[in-house]
């Protein structure tokens, strides 16, 4: 039986890139949920014309726009089978979501992590404070809990029953990081995916300010410390 695949996007101001990465979205998806986090341009008016499903977080946070997605999937009648996250910024090439979800539907794997290889990165498409982030979180996964995660790519998917096992609390910028030390507690079953990767389209929200890249790490080294205390 073919599984029921959903996709939540959290986009903040994206009207320039979110129908392009809606209709690159394979057809195997049942439904696409845009989670509009306080947009002031046409990320809404675009997303609906591209066929999503459109929400409204008006509380400003990347883990508020995630967890407003998953209590929509909650409420719909026809539940999902894995849920797949994907940013609004056209730097995930969409059409390999096949590739991502393949590990679970083929291999009954639980977490699947689209990993931003340097071999298949434009150049530019991730800056430094994002370089060093990711090595000096998988570093210190690695060291306290084992872990073989290369990456914190926001392109993820996972089971549905085990993305609500996870009970997911971070409301800002420490959610993808959570996620992944609470599927390794868990002893979730997971794995990576080479993932192709280009510049985004606009300004990152979080990696594009001092501000941002300041609050991003203080949030994934606060979880990644939280955890390790729990050993």
């Amino acid at each position: 039986m073919k599984p029921i695949i959903k996709v939540i996007i959290p986009a903040y101001n994206e009207a320039d890139s979110i129908g392009l990465v809606i209709n690159d979205i394979p057809a195997t998806v049942d439904e696409v949920i845009v989670v509009s986090n306080g947009s002031t341009d046409n990320t809404e008016a675009v997303a609906t014309n591209a066929g999503a499903t459109v929400l409204i977080e008006e509380k400003m946070g990347y883990g508020y726009a995630c967890l407003k997605g998953i209590r929509h999937v909650e409420s719909s009648k026809k539940k999902a089978d894995i849920v797949v996250f994907l940013d609004g910024d056209y730097s995930d090439y969409p059409q390999q979501l096949t590739e991502l979800v393949e590990p679970i539907i083929n291999n009954n794997i639980d977490f699947v992590i689209g990993a931003r290889v340097a071999y298949l990165r434009e150049a530019g498409s991730m800056t430094v404070p994002q370089k060093f982030g990711n090595w000096l979180a998988t570093t210190l996964m690695r060291l306290f809990f084992g872990s073989k995660f290369t990456d914190l790519g926001p392109f993820r998917a996972i089971k549905y029953d085990k993305l609500l096992a996870l009970n997911m609390e971070d409301k800002t910028y420490g959610w993808t990081v959570e996620m992944q030390l609470k599927a390794l507690k868990r002893n979730y079953t997971y794995v990576e995916v080479p993932m192709k990767y280009r510049n985004r389209i606009g300004e990152s929200k979080v990696s594009g300010t001092v501000k941002g890249a300041i609050f991003a790490g203080v949030k994934i080294l606060g979880w990644i410390f939280k955890y390790s205390l729990k050993k």
